[in-house]
């Protein structure tokens, strides 16, 4: 009975292990803790990567803006006839100086202009480019020799026959027979003795008169007679 008691009391130390095995089977199931992994989603993180917009920072090129205020326009002021350098040199003095004091106004005025044209066949006239009318109208103000404006503006079309134009001077030469088409001598004749080129002077002899008296004049007054 001993044997089959210890038999019989063995069996529950057999069937006890059965039991330990199944709790321990049941035990690994910890194992889902390795849901952890899910921990992983901070990978999401990467968003970060979203702050590449700053990109869009490269708005600024709407700076370029400020092109628009390079806009000009052009205005052709009138003149007394034979007097546009003189008052053109006005002008660029005022240019330099970027204000000028009114006195009828009794206050500075600011020089609103970006230059100005001396154009050899638009006698009488010089031309000034300027954001607006008002700021070309202020600038001459008080100017000597000014006579008024042509109303309206003038397009880079009408006056870029003048701009590629050779100087006067260029087709002139010592010796050659002119025609005086502007000035106090306008409508003699005359023969050149001496050029400037620089100056853009020519130093003539008029033909028409009694006496031979040297006179020196603007070479865009000069018009070359031909035979």
């Amino acid at each position: 009975m001993s044997e089959s008691e210890s038999s019989d009391g063995q069996n529950p130390g057999f069937t006890a292990e059965p039991d330990v095995s199944s709790n321990q089977m049941t035990a690994p199931e910890p194992v889902s803790e390795a849901e952890p992994v899910s921990e992983a989603e901070p990978v999401s993180e990467a968003e970060p990567v979203s702050e590449a917009e700053p990109v869009s920072e490269a708005e600024p090129v709407s700076e370029a803006e400020p092109v628009d205020e390079g806009n000009s326009h052009l205005f052709a002021v009138r003149t007394t006839g034979g007097q546009e350098k003189i008052v053109m040199r006005l002008l660029e003095a005022r240019i330099k100086m970027g204000k000028f004091w009114h006195e009828q106004s009794g206050r500075d005025i600011l020089m609103n202009i970006q230059s100005v044209l001396l154009l050899s066949d638009l006698k009488g006239y010089v031309v000034v480019e300027a954001q607006d009318a008002s700021a070309m109208f202020d600038s001459v103000q008080g100017i000597r020799h000014v006579r008024g404006q042509l109303r309206g503006e003038l397009t880079y079309d009408e006056i870029d026959k003048y701009l590629v134009k050779k100087s006067t001077v260029l087709e002139l030469a010592v010796e050659n027979t002119v025609e005086i088409i502007g000035g106090p001598f306008k409508g003699m004749k005359a023969t050149i003795t001496r050029l400037d080129q620089e100056k853009e002077e020519a130093t003539v002899v008029l033909t028409d008169a009694t006496y031979q008296l040297p006179v020196t004049i603007d070479a865009n007054y000069l018009k070359l007679v031909t035979a």
